[in-house]
């Protein structure tokens, strides 16, 4: 029986988020497609999952297809959590998200340092995918992180956002100096599909559908 998940529209504007995408689901039978031109989902909920969800419910009601959507930003421990959920929207481009992060950053480290106390640079990266059948249903959610620190100035060339100013210790390298290969592996976003994979498998397989 063919399943009914032949075509995987992702639910992003994003021409970066895209691509990576399309490399993760490149082992799977579906086509990708990005959402319809223009369209824009207001991002209202107070979590990661909640943005998934909202994007992944309206772009699959509106396209009639089965939708992925992720919500995805950064968490930055000295920010209180910062800018979080707001991490698409804390600025006008990527190179002026990086320049605020880091003008705060600095900020709060000038206090910390003031009090005696050290730095803290430790931030995570955290992806939520949600994927919506053709009726808008949410099927499947997961949620994926990567642990890292913030630099004091971005470093590399690929990537997206604020991938040039976020470490992982154990790789020496910024996600921005990063091979997509490697990203995917240990990248928030990659994690997150790591989980999402084998049930998103399992409803092509299924053939009706159902999870």
């Amino acid at each position: 029986m063919t399943s009914p998940l032949t075509v995987l529209v992702i639910a992003s504007g994003n021409a970066g988020k895209i691509r990576e995408f399309a490399h993760l689901l490149a082992g799977l039978p579906l086509e990708v497609r990005p959402q319809p031109e223009g369209m824009e989902v207001e991002e209202t909920g107070s979590s990661f999952a909640a943005n998934a969800r909202l994007k992944a419910e309206a772009v699959a009601r509106a396209t009639g297809c089965w939708a992925l959507a992720d919500d995805s930003g950064l968490a930055v421990a000295a920010l209180g959590g910062a800018p979080g959920v707001h991490s698409a929207r804390y600025a006008d481009s990527d190179a002026a998200r990086i320049e605020r992060l880091l003008r705060e950053l600095g900020e709060v480290e000038r206090q910390r340092a003031e009090r005696g106390q050290p730095a803290d640079r430790r931030a995570d990266f955290v992806a939520a995918l949600a994927v919506a059948d053709p009726s808008g249903t949410i099927r499947l959610e997961v949620e994926g992180h990567c642990g890292g620190l913030i630099l004091d100035a971005p470093r590399g060339s690929g990537g997206f956002g604020y991938d040039p100013v976020f470490l992982v210790p154990e790789t020496g390298l910024s996600y921005a100096e990063m091979d997509r290969s490697l990203k995917s592996r240990l990248g928030h976003r990659g994690r997150a599909f790591a989980l999402l994979e084998p049930r998103l498998r399992a409803v092509l397989q299924a053939g009706d559908g159902s999870p």
